[in-house]
């Protein structure tokens, strides 16, 4: 098996290629094609969940990343024990269905187009969000640190434990912890609520511009490093991201986040719609 060809950078949701391996997943089946259009679930930063669709007809119940080993051996999402692009290993689009598929059959692949756009959303609004969040608390460092694209101390990155998107929103948690303390972050007095409406305010002013947003593809490779870039008004975004995105931010509606502060964590949960 080689390496699988993704199509979903470019914002495809159908295709068709030939079957060229089959892997166990439990009592399932993972079937793996030369190319498809199907984002699955990274085991490194899991952050935006499998699409949703059929693989010859079949359901797809899950859709994972596997990795084929010098030796053969192909190893499923968290078994993986290197890094997504590691060198040496073969990397696939696992699709898992309850039903086996012959090796060599030519199949269609259909990705579930609104669960797609949901996520999408979920996830381009999960970036403009960390990035707001950032030029709220750019007064709180006092140390020089690291800038995102926009300029502004790169808190997302630097305190950011988990991420988790979902259809038209997402949840991230970041640590206040000692160590970020010594980068210069000053946690004290932080009210949520008033960060909350500095973020909102900027996020709304970001989606009503319609910005233009394009994800940098460099080869068709699932390990590509793919960019997300977005032109805001305050200037050109980018940030590193394998997943899916949405082409203007006024495809988000309003979008907002709620901040909580909890035990030393900074939780942030960010929706958005039309509704």
């Amino acid at each position: 098996m080689e390496s699988t060809l993704v199509t979903f950078p470019e914002g495809r949701t159908s295709g068709r290629s030939p079957i060229v391996g089959a892997v166990p997943v439990g009592e399932r089946h993972g079937l793996v094609v030369a190319e498809t259009p199907f984002h699955p679930l990274d085991h490194t930063w899991p952050d935006q969940p499998a699409d949703r669709g059929t693989i010859g007809g079949l359901p797809v119940a899950d859709c994972v990343t596997g990795a084929r080993s010098a030796d053969g051996e192909v190893l499923i999402g968290e078994a993986i024990p290197v890094r997504r692009g590691a060198e040496g290993w073969q990397w696939l689009v696992v699709h898992v269905t309850e039903t086996p598929l012959p090796v060599g059959a030519e199949v269609d692949l259909e990705v579930d187009a609104g669960f797609r756009a949901a996520l999408s959303a979920g996830h381009t609004a999960c970036h403009l969000a960390a990035l707001a969040l950032n030029a709220a608390l750019a007064g709180r460092w006092r140390k020089e640190t690291r800038t995102d694209a926009l300029g502004h101390p790169d808190f997302d990155q630097a305190a950011i434990t988990s991420s988790r998107i979902s259809p038209y929103g997402s949840v991230d948690v970041y640590r206040l912890g000692k160590s970020l303390r010594k980068k210069g972050f000053a946690a004290d007095d932080l009210d949520p609520a008033k960060v909350a409406h500095e973020v909102n305010d900027l996020l709304q002013a970001w989606a009503d511009a319609d910005a233009p947003v394009r994800v940098e593809v460099p080869g068709p490779e699932l390990t590509a490093r793919r960019t997300w870039h977005c032109s805001l008004p305050d200037g050109e975004a980018s940030i590193p991201c394998g997943g899916t995105h949405v082409r203007h931010t006024s495809e988000l509606g309003r979008v907002e986040v709620a901040l909580t502060l909890d035990d030393a964590a900074l939780t942030m949960r960010t929706t958005c719609g039309r509704g």
